[in-house]
């Protein structure tokens, strides 16, 4: 048999990637036991979105086994062996807000995670790709010591500067910096996974992940910028804005169009190799941007406060330079830009929030 093995399989990119491989393999095993309702409350309950993928996918089987533990995760491993052909590890512990509080829970799911997931691919399908969700906090707040200049409605960098056509690329240095607890957890998974490459030989990618959005995404207050965000336009429920006068700026990318990199890289994979994957400068808005965006599709004028206080480690601007990946698969582009996706955002929800009524 042909398997992919997907953790945090209801997330947002793990249940894109489940829709997406559905068709691609013989059969799908999720990992995910909701952990995001512990981080996040029922807001960010992924529940929902595993029964779908079960009513939906007949090829999908679902494990709610904990990463952090190795006795959970080795039955599964041994059971499907070499049948393996991918790991996707999309599981995670995704806010660097909420990672301060339990530094330990922070750093047991995303760093320890990971590891048990690399050696149980090691031990048991070595010849599997194994590709790994990273972040763009892995820089630390390096963004935000660039030349950035102030604009009506956002921060941009100087057109002069190299990054100003693509964004920022792979070279950026992750040391000497402040990451947050959450960014410094995903660079000891990140380091690691390039290392299993490079010192065992194994088939690793690591996609260094700017906004990543989509309409399956269950959107709270500490993580899913644009989907908590077209949440609150939807509700009329207050939305906070932490800083920089809302013109911070994220590239944004949609989970489709993440997991369609996955599928080129699966394809033809290279070891330990290291990607930034954000929606560049195709798909970007700043805060203000996105607040008007939202009014316009949804028809209402949001309710949103202000504070003087930035998240910390947060970034004032950042953008994706996608041309390493788009140099090593040249057949892969984006698909949706901002707009389509927040209509799919703004659609997915209405009829979520229609339902709990």
């Amino acid at each position: 048999m042909n398997i992919a093995l997907v953790t945090g399989s209801a997330g947002l990119i793990g249940s894109e990637a489940v829709a997406f491989f559905a068709d691609k393999f013989d059969l799908i095993i999720g990992i995910d036991n909701n952990m995001r309702q512990y981080f996040f409350g029922a807001d960010g309950s992924t529940e929902w979105n595993r029964n779908r993928l079960a009513d939906t996918y007949a090829t999908y089987k679902h494990y709610a086994a904990d990463i952090r533990e190795v006795p959970q995760l080795e039955p599964i491993f041994q059971e499907y062996g070499s049948d393996i052909k991918l790991v996707l590890h999309t599981a995670a512990q995704p806010s660097h807000d909420w990672a301060a509080r339990e530094p330990f829970t922070d750093f047991g799911v995303n760093a320890v995670g990971t590891l048990n997931l690399l050696e149980m691919t090691r031990l048991h399908c070595p010849e599997a790709v194994f590709i790994f969700t990273s972040t763009n906090k892995v820089y630390g707040d390096n963004p935000n010591y660039l030349p950035l200049i102030e604009t009506e409605t956002r921060w941009e960098i100087d057109q002069d500067h190299k990054y100003f056509k693509n964004g920022i690329d792979e070279e950026m240095s992750l040391d000497h910096t402040k990451h947050s607890i959450f960014g410094a957890s995903k660079v000891a998974a990140d380091v690691m996974v390039q290392e299993y490459g490079r010192y065992f030989g194994m088939k690793t990618g690591v996609f260094r992940g700017g906004c990543l959005t989509g309409p399956n995404h269950s959107g709270a207050q500490l993580h899913g910028f644009l989907s908590y965000l077209m949440k609150c336009a939807i509700t009329g429920n207050q939305y906070t804005i932490f800083g920089y006068k809302g013109k911070q700026v994220r590239d944004n990318i949609h989970s489709w169009d993440l997991v369609n990199m996955f599928w080129h890289f699966y394809q033809n994979p290279r070891a330990g190799e290291v990607y930034n994957a954000g929606g560049g400068r195709f798909a970007n808005c700043s805060m203000l941007e996105a607040i008007a965006l939202c009014e316009e599709i949804s028809g209402n004028k949001m309710n949103y406060q202000y504070s003087e206080t930035a998240r910390s480690g947060d970034h004032i601007w950042y953008i994706s330079d996608l041309t390493k990946f788009k140099a090593h698969y040249p057949d892969w582009n984006w698909t949706y830009d901002l707009k389509q996706t927040m209509i799919q955002i703004h659609d997915s929800m209405a009829a979520r929030l229609a339902l709990v009524k």
